[in-house]
């Protein structure tokens, strides 16, 4: 880890690209800080705040540093199967997943009614004051996986034990619900001199604040819930293909949020934009790239870090550098080692390239005093969120 105080930003990534650095030295600069800036190893550039980044503030919050897929996190099942347990091939269950977690820009929800009775128990257990509009997105998509990096997978630990492993968010309600938030929050800076509008924040105590943490918070259980329906039918599912076998625990992580939390002896609000939670003894997950390791952890609770740390391999290349610079064949041979994925979807994928990412293991390497590692995930089979319409590929670069 290095630090420059005059920067106000502690590092924790030995690969850095120096506009991320720049970026957060800018956030760095802010008057509501609670402390400095920290740049988790899989940090890179992102939209006000730097993907990877952990923003303590006091009084205060920056919406655009939480982001617009508000909650988006890991989730997974750790199940009481051997490799050797399993079929031959999982390539039939593929179709189990596609059903078990819808994918794609604005794609609802046809789940198996079980699913489908979970997510609406969820949401009138969980009023929230939505427009008409919102609450009809939030109830077609509660339970569905979105596109981009969200994906599931079946992984196998380094004991040959199964794993199912999900990554989603809040979906467009949660969008929506950002967008609007940091849109008020910029419009309260007009006059101020602020190096980046996206830096723009809600004051606590203000009507504006108070409504952003009503909507942050209830997106954040909104994910959270999302995670979990989706995994219990991805479950029931497996479970049943493979014929035998039971849960053993689950982890279900935000690597997307704010929360209030105790530091140095006061309260400070905490933003994690693309970091975890890594209190010590807390599990986590940290995602590799596709074709690449992942890891079960447990937090070190480094206070220097805010108690946090990354959230998976971080982007080396932007969506649209991998697109010109990386090429299918490439892609493909380096998913060779993956029995079950979707190679047929291999040129709509070409953004997820692994070599479109930092390495994983230097990334762990980076966090041995943020997190130790408790199980490492082989991937046997991938799924990724691209079943979306043709003609709709515009993503922000900040989606984490």
């Amino acid at each position: 880890m290095a630090w420059s105080m005059a920067s106000n930003v502690r590092v924790w990534a030995s690969e850095l690209d120096p506009n991320a650095l720049l970026q957060a030295e800018r956030t760095g600069r802010l008057p509501i800080l609670a402390g400095p800036v920290a740049l988790m190893p899989d940090a890179h550039v992102g939209i006000g705040a730097t993907v990877g980044s952990v923003v303590a503030t006091v009084g205060a919050i920056i919406p655009a540093a939480v982001g617009v897929d508000l909650g988006c996190g890991m989730v997974a099942a750790e199940l009481d199967l051997a490799a050797a347990e399993l079929p031959d091939s999982l390539g039939p269950f593929m179709d189990d997943v596609r059903q078990a977690a819808p994918a794609g820009v604005g794609v609802g929800t046809e789940q198996a009614s079980r699913a489908r009775w979970e997510a609406n128990r969820w949401l009138e257990q969980h009023p929230a004051d939505l427009a008409q509009g919102d609450m009809a997105t939030a109830a077609n998509q509660l339970g569905t996986l979105g596109s981009g990096n969200h994906f599931v997978e079946v992984c196998l630990d380094e004991r040959d034990r199964a794993w199912l492993v999900l990554h989603s968010g809040s979906r467009g309600v949660g969008n929506r619900l950002a967008s609007r938030h940091i849109a008020v929050a910029r419009q309260l800076a007009t006059g101020k001199h602020l190096e980046d509008p996206d830096l723009a924040w809600l004051t606590q105590g203000t009507p504006e604040f108070q409504a952003y943490v009503i909507d942050m918070l209830w997106s954040q259980d909104y994910a959270l819930a999302s995670r979990a329906i989706m995994l219990a039918e991805l479950e029931r599912r497996f479970l049943a293909f493979v014929g035998h076998g039971h849960v053993v625990r689950r982890v279900n992580c935000h690597h997307n949020f704010a929360q209030e939390e105790l530091h140095g002896g006061r309260l400070v609000w905490v933003t994690r934009k693309g970091a975890i939670s890594a209190a010590a003894g807390e599990a986590g997950i940290i995602p590799g790239s596709m074709g690449t390791l992942s890891y079960v952890v447990r937090g070190r609770g480094n206070e220097l870090a805010y108690r946090s740390s990354p959230h998976g391999a971080g982007r080396r290349l932007s969506r649209g550098q991998a697109r010109r610079e990386l090429t299918v064949e490439s892609f493909q041979a380096h998913m060779a080692g993956v029995s079950v994925w979707q190679d047929r979807d291999a040129g709509a994928l070409l953004d997820e390239h692994p070599l479109a990412y930092k390495s994983i293991d230097q990334v762990m390497a980076d966090s041995a005093d943020l997190v130790t590692v408790e199980h490492e995930l082989r991937q046997v089979l991938n799924y990724k969120g691209v079943d979306e319409p043709r003609g709709r590929k515009h993503r922000r670069v900040d989606r984490v």
